[in-house]
């Protein structure tokens, strides 16, 4: 199939863009990362260690209210409420994407989430004095409504913000900070920091200072340039921000291709997610988001950690000191991931991805074999350790981190906040669904539960290598072309119109709302 509009322009972009990370994308990167992935990974485990402590909390408070201790029926239920909320306010939260970065902006949508996760903070650090636990629950939607938005739109900012060239590794960075918030939440919780009596309260209100700094330095740095441009129609904002952005005002070629981008999509207008999940054109755009998605969370990650413990108890490490291999599981998490930003623009994200999951699927099936025979053979339970390690760098350097960078690459600009809706959405149900349903099938199951991750992983792995394709080093037109061909679909580019467009400074491009019936 012929595709139009492959032209030498496309080819010239290639050669002549490459880009480079200037202090400013640095900047921004870093304060977009630390001020809200950082957040979503903090949250993730900051009530693991005080979790004692918190249950303690909750029964002096009921006993002091009711003058009867808590059922332990009704305490175990009140906890599955604290941990399950999270994920279910990142389910509510990812719903919230698609209307939020449309009309307030990447930047701006980042700046308004700061509010819940600022208010979750005061409410959770103040739960102690004011002898309540259900703020604390209630705050724990507020930070997964938080962590929602977080965990797609800084990849979509970030994404959009970054030349070709560093893509991948700029769309890493989110996941890089989502590891050392679980990895500073590890540390702090510790019972001689602040995991102990005194010190939760403290430990859970931490997380709103990042934010609060997130607050007040974003507002400095420019938008997306690709929304002020393909959105909001601004042409001079959008070559003034890419301009800050690039370290140089020769920005001709990017603002070509974002055209070209524009005139591809100026008949579609955005869609929303009826209409992208109805839309042949993006089907298995669609469906690869889906998968990877789906495979990032039900390949097992809460189960390792869930199992972690118990291997190294196993293994003859003291009880004590469990929380000290906790720490240690989080910081090789933070390294390699680092080191999949150092990888990902050389080897490519579709070997990430493989090798990832390849790890995983490996790890999984030699871990079920151990857990199943270290009653008998003495030595299984290192081999136990040796499996948590190998599955966590499997998991830091591809399963984790890619999937939404693929995302970011995937889909263009009118499609793209209804993708990370989309991919968003699975991600956080996957999470609550996999925090709910565990431990039945650890009881029922016991360590054969692996299997199942196993299985997923290796599914995963087999559909990544005969549908998706590598994006690395691509503009966001030449992945397009790449999937238009899988779709079996026509890009039509107007050369003429293109032209036309070039010649307007400044206008606001008007859009129309895609409804599956159009389609």
């Amino acid at each position: 199939m012929k595709l139009k509009g492959e032209k030498q322009e496309s080819s010239d972009y290639n050669e002549g863009s490459k880009g480079k990370m200037t202090l400013l994308l640095a900047l921004v990167t870093l304060i977009s990362a630390f001020g809200s992935s950082f957040q979503y990974g903090y949250n993730v485990s900051v009530i693991n260690s005080p979790a004692p402590y918190m249950q303690d909390f909750y029964n002096q408070t009921y006993f002091k209210r009711n003058g009867v201790p808590m059922d332990s029926g009704f305490q175990t239920l009140l906890w599955s409420l604290t941990v399950s909320m999270f994920p279910l306010g990142g389910l509510f939260g990812s719903l919230m994407v698609w209307p939020l970065v449309n009309n307030c902006g990447r930047k701006g949508t980042l700046l308004i989430n700061n509010l819940f996760s600022i208010a979750a903070a005061i409410l959770m650090g103040t739960s102690e004095l004011a002898k309540t636990y259900e703020v604390i629950i209630f705050s724990r939607v507020i930070m997964g409504i938080y962590a929602g938005l977080a965990s797609n739109v800084v990849p979509m900012f970030l994404g959009e913000m970054s030349p070709k060239n560093l893509r991948g590794a700029i769309g890493v960075v989110p996941q890089l900070f989502i590891t050392l918030g679980i990895l500073v939440a590890q540390i702090l919780g510790l019972n001689s920091i602040l995991g102990n009596t005194e010190g939760w309260p403290v430990l859970l209100g931490l997380t709103g200072i990042p934010s609060l700094i997130q607050l007040l330095v974003l507002p400095f740095f420019p938008e997306s340039p690709r929304y002020l441009l393909i959105q909001k129609g601004n042409e001079e904002q959008a070559r003034q921000a890419l301009q800050k952005l690039r370290g140089w005002d020769d920005v001709d070629d990017e603002m070509e291709e974002m055209r070209q981008e524009d005139q591809s999509e100026r008949e579609e207008g955005h869609f929303s997610v009826l209409s992208l999940c109805t839309f042949r054109g993006l089907r298995w755009q669609l469906i690869s988001i889906i998968v990877m998605m789906m495979g990032q969370q039900l390949s097992g990650v809460n189960a390792v950690f869930y199992y972690a413990d118990r291997i190294f108890q196993s293994a003859g490490v003291d009880s004590h000191n469990v929380q000290y291999v906790t720490v240690s599981i989080g910081a090789i998490n933070v390294v390699m991931t680092l080191l999949a930003i150092f990888i990902v623009e050389s080897l490519g994200r579709r070997i990430l991805l493989l090798a990832g999951f390849g790890l995983c699927c490996l790890s999984c099936a030699v871990l079920t074999l151990a857990l199943s025979l270290q009653a008998t053979v003495s030595w299984m339970s290192y081999l136990s350790i040796v499996c948590v390690i190998v599955y966590i760098i499997g998991h830091a350097i591809g399963a984790s981190p890619i999937p939404f960078v693929m995302i970011t690459e995937m889909f263009l600009q009118s499609s793209r906040p209804a993708a990370f809706m989309v991919g968003g959405s699975v991600h956080w149900l996957c999470n609550f669904t996999v925090g709910l349903v565990f431990l039945y099938m650890e009881a029922g199951l016991g360590p054969y539960s692996f299997l199942i991750f196993c299985a997923i992983c290796l599914a995963t792995i087999v559909y990544i290598f005969f549908i998706v394709p590598e994006t690395k080093n691509k503009t966001f037109m030449e992945i397009n072309r790449i999937m238009a061909k899988r779709n079996k679909v026509e890009i039509q580019e107007d050369k003429e119109k293109l032209e036309d467009f070039h010649t307007v400074p400044s206008r606001q491009v008007e859009k129309k709302e895609v409804t599956s019936s159009e389609l």
